[in-house]
């Protein structure tokens, strides 16, 4: 089992930045591939940065591209999501995910085993 907790979450100003983290317990971090999600009101979970395969690398939505950074830190096990230049439509609820190492369908809701409860960003304009 693997537990997850996100954190930093909050209302932030269009064009801001916010940083959000995951915390991971249970089994061996490093097994598992971490990933982001978010869900907007009315609208479907969408896959945001994950890491994919046995090197982690980092891979990201269209939409977040250039904007946004996915990090980790082993030692602590946790996984943080870094967002800049903020835009409305990047509210939702965020959620990190975990799922066992692999390098496809990583921006596939049904590829993750575990899940956060989420953590709301609202950005306004």
């Amino acid at each position: 089992q693997v537990q997850l907790i996100e954190s930093g979450g909050g209302l932030v100003q269009a064009g801001g930045s916010l940083r959000l983290s995951c915390a991971a317990s249970g089994r061996t971090f490093s097994s598992y591939n971490m990933g982001w999600f978010r869900q907007a009101p009315g609208k479907e979970r969408e896959f945001v940065a994950a890491f994919a395969g046995s090197g982690n690398s980092p891979v990201y939505a269209y939409s977040v591209k250039g904007r946004v950074t996915i990090s980790s830190d082993n030692a602590k096990n946790t996984v943080a999501l870094q967002m800049n230049s903020l835009k409305s439509e990047d509210t939702a609820v965020y959620y990190c995910a975990a799922r066992r190492i692999y390098y496809m369908d990583y921006d596939r809701i049904d590829s993750y085993e575990y899940w956060g409860q989420g953590t709301q960003v609202t950005v306004s304009s």
